[in-house]
């Protein structure tokens, strides 16, 4: 009777987690990401509703490297290393992850 219990208790929390809000994860309206490689250390960040936006960069191992938010489209990335990152970057309830290169 424990393992009835256990395997419905499992079943509700899968069924919790995937009834999240799919538009948190959806991609944000009209995302664009330039120049990419990032060459000058400033990356342009536009989107359709332009409001502040929260970023994240991991590297290629998962490991933060940074963490702002920015107001306007401009992103200074001149404290990273030449490599390959991940950027994730949040507006208002939606998500869009990009790869980015900075050489």
């Amino acid at each position: 009777m424990k393992h009835f219990y256990l395997v419905i208790f499992l079943f509700v929390c899968s069924l919790g987690f995937s009834q999240e809000n799919a538009s948190s994860s959806a991609d944000i309206d009209g995302f664009k990401l330039y120049p990419n490689p990032v060459t000058q250390g400033k990356v342009y960040i536009e989107t359709a509703e332009n409001s502040p936006k929260k970023i994240l960069v991991f590297d290629v191992l998962g490991t933060q490297v940074l963490q702002t938010t920015i107001i306007g489209k401009e992103l200074n990335l001149s404290e990273l290393t030449k490599g390959v990152y991940i950027l994730r970057v949040f507006e208002k309830n939606k998500v869009a992850t990009r790869k980015l290169i900075v050489k």
